[in-house]
């Protein structure tokens, strides 16, 4: 509204009216504008799953269908250098609700499985609870990861949401189904988890389906989405959307209007859907009238799982993927958006997931909770008023352990691997560091490189000695101050993934019944 005043103070001049009707045109116009940066904005945040920094358009991909997704870039603020503090679902996620590294929150090793007696501790504080407490109306759809436990326990309605359709862990954590919708259906030709029951879908705390027809499931998720919105702006308050979409998890699925769509198989089937969701949203959005009040913000949980190859996602120019602390898995294609508020362009800047609840704070006027943060507020690079205040980024392995502490860390311009790892994740690539079989290594020295001019770390500084410039020497010993620093100042919680797992804490929408698991099944009609 601000950016409107001088276009509309000159059509109030060019008039001719008289000058105390200036005046008070004048006034109106800056009280206005005061009540209007008063008012928390709306704020939808949406993750993707398994997203490769290569995958859309905007990022350089040159087959992906991401219309919605390449507008949303062009027309709001894009970052090349927004990161996640480990590459695995699990810990990413509870580290954008909480702006807290998961060591800190007991999120680690690995993920949460459908009968993990662990979950995303209560005392923890979220996002939407932080939100939830300024006044908006929150609600979630997708994919949780952060723990079922008894009675439901670490689900989304206990940890500060109003509102939850979704399903509680990932959906090839139980027996595949039929990824598409009309004939021939295409079945699993993957290994998901036996064994098991199948995957729920949730509404709140109830079982609404088991398993919920994969196909529809966008769909529901979008139409949850604008009841949402609706209804917050029927009760005159703001509201709070975590939109965490299945896409592009493996095994991919994708409704009617976008299976054998994209011209790049199941993945871009997938994506095609998601990126279609998003427009939906936008839409839904501007059908409210809602556009320049409504913070919206894009990016993803880890790097792709390039172990599927076609069906897993890409990197881009960025090494490995999914699993790794090489670039790969870690830095994610990011977008924020706000008609208005923020300017369209791109920016270079440090910003990370962890660094989302400290700035929705500030730009709600919501105080933050009294625990340690790792994120910091970015609010002044969104509305273009200074730089972002992060300079340092550390990164833990999906199997962290306190006496290695971080394995890499990065500093302005350069990024330093203490230690090194592959994962099955990101098997089958051309780069066998990034594969299983490359074995957990120490670097002493560190292996160096310089992202701003190597982005794909193919060429380590200090790989030859007769090389190695004091400029590199400089950086590696702040980068090894850094680590040493932050490992000794760091305390780990106690993992919520060591209190084991229970077959019986698994959801079942048929408590009690037989044959156990395959017998929990009250599925939704297909249409």
């Amino acid at each position: 509204m601000v950016r409107c005043q001088p276009r509309i103070w000159s059509l109030v001049t060019s008039q001719s009216l008289p000058c105390a009707m200036v005046v008070l045109w004048a006034l109106a116009l800056a009280l206005a504008a005061g009540l209007a940066a008063a008012r928390p904005p709306n704020i939808v945040l949406i993750f993707a799953d398994d997203l490769g920094y290569g995958d859309l358009g905007s990022y350089g991909h040159p087959s992906s269908t991401t219309p919605n997704l390449d507008q949303l870039a062009a027309r709001g603020l894009r970052f090349t250098d927004f990161y996640v503090p480990v590459s695995l679902c699990t810990p990413s996620r509870a580290a954008l609700l909480t702006g807290r590294l998961p060591v800190r929150t007991g999120l680690y090793p690995g993920v949460l499985e459908p009968g993990s007696r662990g979950g995303l501790p209560l005392e923890e504080v979220t996002l939407a609870e932080v939100l939830a407490a300024r006044g908006y109306l929150t609600g979630m759809a997708g994919k949780w990861h952060l723990g079922v436990g008894p009675e439901g326990a670490f689900l989304p309605p206990h940890q500060g949401f109003h509102r939850f359709l979704g399903v509680p862990y990932s959906h090839d954590q139980g027996p595949c189904q039929n990824m598409t919708c009309f004939p021939p259906t295409t079945p699993c030709d993957g290994i998901c988890d036996q064994g098991r029951v199948p995957v729920p879908l949730l509404a709140n705390l109830s079982v609404e389906a088991q398993p919920p027809w994969l196909p529809g499931l966008e769909a529901h998720y979008v139409a949850f989405a604008r009841h949402l919105m609706a209804d917050a702006q029927r009760q005159g308050r703001p509201f709070f959307l975590y939109y965490a979409s299945h896409h592009t998890h493996y095994p991919q699925f994708s409704g009617q209007n976008f299976a054998r769509r994209s011209g790049r198989g199941p993945f871009g089937d997938s994506l095609m859907e998601l990126d279609a969701a998003v427009g939906a949203l936008i839409t839904a959005l501007g059908d409210l009238g809602l556009l320049g009040e409504t913070l919206v913000i894009f990016t993803a949980d880890n790097g792709p799982e390039t172990m599927r190859m076609s069906h897993g996602g890409c990197s881009g120019l960025l090494r490995c993927g999914k699993g790794t602390t090489f670039e790969g898995g870690v830095r994610e294609p990011a977008v924020a958006f706000w008609p208005g508020h923020i300017s369209p362009g791109v920016t270079h800047e440090l910003a990370s997931s962890l660094d989302l609840l400290p700035t929705l704070a500030a730009l709600a006027g919501a105080p933050l909770p009294n625990v340690t943060l790792d994120g910091v507020d970015l609010s002044p690079l969104l509305l273009g008023t200074g730089k972002s205040p992060r300079q340092t980024l550390f990164f833990y392995p999906a199997y962290p352990d306190e006496i290695r502490g971080v394995f890499a860390v990065r500093s302005g311009k350069y990024k330093a691997h203490f230690f090194t790892q592959g994962s099955a994740h990101s098997d089958t690539t051309a780069d066998p560091a990034c594969h299983a079989a490359s074995p957990l290594t120490a670097h002493e020295p560190p292996l160096l490189f310089d992202l701003s001019q190597d982005p794909g770390e193919n060429y380590n500084l200090l790989g030859c000695a007769a090389q190695v410039t004091p400029e590199a020497l400089q950086a590696v010993k702040q980068l090894e101050l850094l680590k040493a620093q932050f490992d000794a100042a760091m305390t780990f919680s106690p993992s919520q993934m060591a209190r084991g797992e229970d077959p019986a804490l698994q959801v079942c929408c048929r408590p009690g019944c037989s044959p156990w698991p395959s017998c929990c099944h009250c599925p939704e009609p297909q249409p």
